[in-house]
């Protein structure tokens, strides 16, 4: 994978530091006052891309980037920038929970109820076609060629059972160590099976700025450990968002023809996340709030920063599609 082209200022000044050009100190000032003014930070395309090119240093990286940059005082004096504005924004966008009173297990249902918005899974079981399947799958290997690579970055800071409950759910996501059975792997297959380059970071220059923002967040919670709480709650979020959007995008493509091996990524979330709902909200998450109470809060802001930037990114796709008759999420 090769460094981007840049779409604005934010990330030009990124690839160029990552390129191995010299910044003055008056290029980081500079820096930071863009950042400090943009309006939109969750969808604005030049923040998240600068953003996106910080973190996947910490990823597979680039061939052309030096890799001695990936821990450098520059580039991490940028990252810090970006991921004040970045959380800022997202403090606005996904206030402080009002199910803190509940067992966390209810309270992150309540926190996943409470978002809806145009259904991408709807549109794709009933009335896509199979260019509009290939787009969704453009945007998702930004994540899904990666899956699990995040939250498994907190696995260190827990301990007890939440920790033994959050490797269970990885082991799964990592095929127990069979790379065919990788979630990663079967995404790859599915975007062959469509005719796609299952290369990673092949769509990086048509990722729209909400998927980016959407990968951001979890890179973010899981290279800080003081959002580990809020980490379980976006993984225990996906995890009890999964099924059912799963087995619509299966059916999809089953309506339009395709066979199992192009519905296998999707038919294997349907069995296993109804198995990981259960532990990453009871054993998981309720472990991890038994032993340190006071990250309650956090554990439900992190499900909810997931369910919000995952309803933008599939409304963001919708609206490049302008498609008709959306139907709400039930």
């Amino acid at each position: 994978m090769r460094l981007p082209e840049p779409c604005g200022p934010l990330s030009g000044a990124v690839v160029r530091l990552l390129s191995g050009v010299m910044w003055r100190r008056s290029d980081l000032a500079a820096l930071v006052r863009d950042v400090a003014a943009v309006d939109a930070p969750l969808m604005d395309a030049d923040l998240q891309l600068a953003l996106a090119c910080c973190y996947e240093m910490h990823y597979r990286g680039f061939e052309d980037a030096e890799e001695n940059l990936e821990w450098a005082p520059e580039l991490a004096a940028v990252v810090a920038a970006l991921e004040r504005r970045f959380e800022e924004a997202l403090r606005a966008a996904v206030p402080g929970p009002d199910a803190a009173a509940l067992p966390i297990d209810q309270g992150l249902r309540v926190v996943i109820d409470s978002t809806v918005g145009p259904s991408l899974s709807s549109f794709l079981l009933h009335r896509a076609q199979v260019e509009h399947f290939r787009d969704f799958l453009a945007q998702r290997s930004v994540y899904h060629l990666k899956e699990a690579d995040p939250h498994t970055w907190q696995i260190p800071r827990l301990a007890g059972a939440a920790k033994a409950a959050l490797v269970e759910i990885q082991a799964d996501e990592y095929g127990n160590g069979r790379l065919a059975g990788m979630h990663a792997t079967l995404f790859a297959q599915t975007m062959r099976a469509l005719d796609l380059d299952d290369t990673y970071g092949a769509y990086w220059s048509e990722t729209l700025p909400e998927t980016h923002a959407a990968v951001n967040l979890m890179t973010m919670l899981g290279l800080h450990r003081r959002h580990r709480g809020a980490l379980l709650g976006h993984l225990a979020a996906l995890e009890m968002t999964s099924t059912q959007p799963n087995r619509r995008y299966g059916n999809g493509l089953r309506r339009l023809g395709f066979d199992g091996s192009a519905t296998a990524f999707f038919d294997e979330h349907v069995q296993a996340d109804a198995v990981h709902e259960q532990v990453a909200a009871v054993d998981m998450c309720g472990s991890f709030v038994r032993d340190e109470p006071s990250r309650k809060a956090d554990v439900l802001w992190g499900a909810g920063c997931c369910v919000v930037l995952d309803a933008s990114a599939g409304a963001a796709l919708l609206d490049t599609w302008d498609a008709p008759g959306r139907e709400e999420i039930a």
